[in-house]
């Protein structure tokens, strides 16, 4: 079976690279390597999903499935305050992530857990996903619901996701779990979605 970039142990061949993005807090330099997501350039729903953020002070920030680290690396770069953590369920990821957080001078925890199961009852002020659409709506959307029940007190959730690839839909779904969704951006076919004031529900997926 081939490997997915949400593959827990990769064992393709490794293909080492970089690539380099240019944020608004600076130039940024990302190692990359086979197995895991976007490997050859920085995905332009993450660029979109990044471009839309909100500037932090200070708070905890969770990239979850965070790849080779591109966006927790540009949050921690960009409000050094911040308690950043990154992660993935890939372990070749994770240690992509830690690479790179070291590599662009980003204080960060780097933990390998399958969504939220390595978590405990930790909560966060921000939750930033580029979701694993090939995972599945089943998988995708239980990340959603725990997520929801994981931002603290005036916490929010960001995603991304293309139109053609269930953004209205997804939309629905995190209306049951939260009173606030917006679309804040619409770019290039991605919708960026933030939710906050979680009601508390576990939400129900149709199938």
């Amino acid at each position: 079976m081939a490997d997915h970039y949400y593959t827990q142990t990769p064992q393709s061949a490794h293909k080492p690279g970089e690539v380099c993005y240019e944020d608004r807090c600076g130039t940024l330099l990302f190692s990359t390597d086979s197995g895991v997501f976007s490997r050859t350039k920085i995905d332009q729903g993450t660029e979109i999903l990044l471009d839309a953020l909100p500037n932090l002070e200070a708070g905890a920030v969770l990239d979850l499935g965070c790849g080779y680290g591109v966006i927790g690396v540009t949050m921690g770069k960009r409000a050094p305050l911040c308690s950043v953590t990154m992660s993935d369920v890939n372990e070749r990821a994770c240690g992509l992530a830690k690479e790179n957080a070291e590599r662009n001078g980003v204080k960060a925890r780097i933990l390998q857990s399958d969504g939220y199961a390595s978590f405990g009852e930790e909560r966060f002020d921000m939750i930033i996903q580029n979701p694993p659409i090939r995972a599945g709506k089943t998988v995708i959307y239980g990340m959603f619901a725990e997520g929801s029940r994981r931002l603290r007190e005036d916490g929010s959730l960001w995603l991304v996701i293309r139109k053609q690839q269930g953004a209205a839909s997804a939309m629905t779904y995190l209306e049951s779990l939260f009173q606030e969704v917006a679309a804040v951006s619409k770019k290039a076919g991605y919708w960026v979605i933030r939710c906050t004031k979680p009601n508390g529900t576990k939400g129900e997926i149709n199938q």
